[in-house]
């Protein structure tokens, strides 16, 4: 075999952007499934407080892992800024209006999936009654800062970092394919749909230069799967106000 530890200088993009996704990844989900951790939360609380905190934890771990170092390593080892890894406010006012057409298409496709019992029975991931104003916040922000964190690993690290090295079609490949590949434990729907949702994500990304599409239209599918299962639920409900059921 003929090679030497300069190619991996010449591709270094390249291997750091897919090592940093492997691992950050692959530690995330063991640490956020982790039994022991599960069991440590049962212990010390009790009641809706143990779902909330399990959920919680499990999204900051995914910032810290799939976002945070990730990204802190990039800058450390690599001569790029924050606005290459998608992170400006350039053509920002197209990112919304981009959104906002997803928003169109995601939003009824979601609230008739959460009609249905396997929805219902994965989303929200708090396994909680009644939904209250300040769970609803809660629940909101812990979705925006893991899917901020998430998308910018696929969408800024992983898709941006590499497309200028091996070409965007590749690249498309790899983001869709590790991206598909990390939806296989919510089962074979939604392994399938993150192909195309991938597909756009990435093409969207490329032609805004930033990560704010992707970020955006991923939370408005987060929210509606979410509130949209609570809302159809037969046992689920919102509480808005003290008394009001």
């Amino acid at each position: 075999m003929n090679y030497s530890f300069n190619e991996i200088n010449e591709h270094l993009e390249i291997v750091l952007s897919l090592g940093l996704t492997t691992l950050g990844f692959i530690i995330y989900w063991f640490l956020a499934e982790s039994k022991k951790v599960a069991n440590y939360f049962t212990k010390g609380y009790s009641g809706e407080k143990v779902e909330i905190i399990r959920v919680v934890f499990q999204k900051i771990a995914g910032v810290v892992f799939l976002g945070l170092l990730p990204t802190i390593v990039c800058l450390l080892v690599l001569p790029y800024t924050l606005a290459e890894y998608g992170l400006s406010f350039e053509n920002f006012g197209d990112s919304l209006v981009y959104t906002g057409i997803l928003a169109c298409v995601i939003i009824p496709l979601t609230l008739f999936s959460a009609r249905k019992k396997d929805t219902q029975e994965m989303y929200p991931q708090m396994r909680i009654v009644r939904w209250t104003t300040k769970l609803v916040l809660i629940n909101s922000l812990n979705w925006a800062l893991y899917l901020f964190a998430y998308e910018l690993l696929f969408r800024g690290i992983l898709f941006m970092l590499i497309y200028p090295k091996i070409g965007v079609i590749p690249a498309i490949a790899i983001n869709t394919a590790i991206y598909s590949c990390t939806h296989i434990p919510k089962g074979l729907k939604e392994a399938l749909s993150a192909i195309p949702f991938g597909i756009v994500l990435c093409l969207l990304t490329l032609e805004t230069s930033t990560i704010w599409i992707a970020f955006l239209a991923h939370l408005v599918l987060a929210l509606s799967n979410d509130y949209g299962a609570i809302y159809f639920s037969p046992t689920k409900r919102f509480v808005f106000r003290k008394g009001k059921s």
